[in-house]
């Protein structure tokens, strides 16, 4: 598990440091980039990226980022790209979807807002996602992160020797104890809250197709794992089968390593 944070961190860090060079790219763009930053960059053998090309994809990556480890800045950081709640477009309000487009506003014959407005706006982008970065290293975040994978690895196992030596339902039962867990966890750090007393792993799927946290394949996914929870748990209709637990375990282990 440590090794797989460690592999996340520099995913992370890489990220941070293309988020770098396209706010860069921007300035060089908008002729704001001085002649020194431009000649460190020539030293150095860095070629800064075609913003128009590259961006869409980085902000992609970065905002995944910022809604599984800081979801609370989520909508900061969607807002300096596209704000749908603005109800004029000046120098605040101009976003970074707008310089894409080449979007420039005038009022009374005078540039109100042009390209020169977003490039604060890719400031904070970064700034957001450096605070992720900050947060992902701190000790809370991995202490709790590492005992909980550890814990739930632990309680998959089990469960895979109770379905491997012929206990289908109990190594189903507690294969969905995980998932639930995992999934109520997940729905926590995004602040979700379910208005149920005792949630169920449907409850928790729907609330994290509703914020966007999982995409529909994932959630029929999820979906499809709580059935067979259910056929493991309740006795009616058929009994479950060996494949049925196996498919259960192995499905939560993945949920728990790509839904965070």
């Amino acid at each position: 598990m440590a090794s797989e944070l460690e592999a996340l961190k520099k995913e992370l860090a890489i990220l941070v440091r293309q988020g770098e060079l396209l706010y860069y790219a921007m300035a060089n763009d908008l002729g704001k980039l001085p002649d020194k930053a431009k000649k460190q960059f020539e030293k150095r053998g860095v070629k800064l990226p075609d913003f128009h090309l590259e961006y869409d994809t980085w902000y992609s990556e970065a905002l995944r980022v910022v809604k599984q480890i800081i979801p609370d800045r989520t909508e900061d950081f969607v807002k300096q790209y596209k704000n749908d709640r603005r109800k004029e477009i000046d120098f605040l309000t101009y976003a970074i979807s707008d310089y894409l487009l080449g979007l420039q506003t005038r009022r009374y014959g005078d540039v109100v807002a042009d390209g020169n407005a977003a490039i604060p706006k890719m400031q904070v982008q970064n700034s957001i996602l450096r605070s992720a970065e900050k947060r992902f290293d701190s000790a809370l975040f991995d202490i709790q992160g590492i005992l909980q994978a550890g814990l739930f690895d632990s309680e998959l196992e089990t469960a895979r020797g109770l379905a491997t030596n012929g206990f289908f339902r109990a190594g189903g039962a507690v294969a969905g104890v995980v998932l639930e867990k995992h999934l109520g966890h997940v729905c926590e750090n995004h602040g979700l809250k379910c208005r149920k007393a005792h949630p169920t792993i449907s409850d928790y799927n729907q609330l994290l197709k509703e914020a966007e946290v999982v995409d529909i394949p994932k959630w029929r996914f999820i979906q499809h794992l709580g059935d067979v929870r259910n056929l493991c748990d309740h006795n009616r209709g058929r009994d479950p089968t060996k494949e049925d637990a196996l498919e259960l375990v192995e499905g939560v282990a993945k949920v728990i390593k790509t839904v965070l």
